[in-house]
């Protein structure tokens, strides 16, 4: 079978008015990846998420979840019961960002120090 070739060089992130550039925005949000992160390791309930994902409101979980869901990234599923169970899980379009992004997290956790000393800071946890 052949697979077409993708056009890359219609999408440029640097035009303002790409939608490239929304998607960036989207990926590198903090609570992207920390929720991609999380999801990786399977589906989980909304709450599962909440308590993993250390810090982020209801609200930007919410918002967030619902903006993954409308690109493709994960999918929302209801099953019904009382209380009815709703469950986030990746798609095989949003596993394609698990490395990258484990990536990301690993460069982040490597260069932490040197970035904390160039800041002149310490971290909370060793103060």
């Amino acid at each position: 079978m052949d697979i077409p070739e993708l056009d890359v060089t219609r999408w440029n992130p640097y035009d303002r008015n790409c939608p490239t550039r929304k998607l960036l925005d989207r990926i590198g949000d903090r609570w992207t990846v920390l929720i991609i992160g999380t999801l990786q390791h399977g589906p989980q309930r909304f709450g599962e998420l909440k308590t993993r994902v250390d810090g982020i409101s209801q609200k930007m979980l919410t918002q967030t979840l619902r903006g993954l869901e409308e690109d493709g990234l994960v999918t929302r599923t209801v099953t019904p019961q009382i209380p009815p169970r709703v469950d986030y899980e990746l798609t095989d379009l949003g596993r394609t960002l698990i490395a990258p992004l484990a990536g990301l997290e690993e460069w982040a956790r490597t260069h932490m120090q040197q970035i904390l000393d160039a800041r002149g800071t310490t971290p909370p946890s060793r103060r």
